[in-house]
């Protein structure tokens, strides 16, 4: 397990982006799938960065696992903000136009699609998302 402790800030998630970028590679991941850790990367980290600490700068601990029995990866992102659960996140009614739909939960919904599991819990006041992919 490595993991990166960072400003949950919108500027960082390019530091992000690269930390696991890095481990994905040494473990042969393919391009596909990197692809979509990375706009996972971009959502899940996002949203901490703009929600969790409301308008101050709390940091936020990312976390990479790689199960090379199963070839799975997995990315867990810690922070210690407002608790919010993307799970109980309504999904969008992408059979709307764009200009019909409501705002936002698009990006939860990519990537619950794009992952084999997104589990949630919030323990000693710590929201705890992991998501998970196994690397064909």
């Amino acid at each position: 397990m490595k993991e990166l402790t960072i400003d949950a800030t919108v500027e960082n998630i390019d530091d992000v982006t690269d930390f696991i970028n890095a481990e994905l590679e040494a473990v042969d991941c393919p391009m596909k799938a990197q692809i979509q850790f990375d706009v996972a990367i971009d959502e899940m980290f996002g949203n901490i960065a703009h929600y969790a600490y409301g308008s101050e700068v709390g940091s936020a601990t990312v976390r990479f696992d790689y199960d090379e029995a199963s070839r799975t990866a997995s990315i867990t992102f810690i922070d210690s903000g407002i608790p919010f659960d993307p799970l109980k996140q309504s999904e969008p009614d992408v059979t709307l136009s764009a200009q019909e739909r409501k705002i936002g939960g698009l990006g939860i919904f990519l990537v619950k699609k794009s992952m084999d599991s997104m589990e949630y819990k919030y323990l000693d006041g710590k929201n705890i998302l992991t998501i998970k992919k196994k690397l064909s």
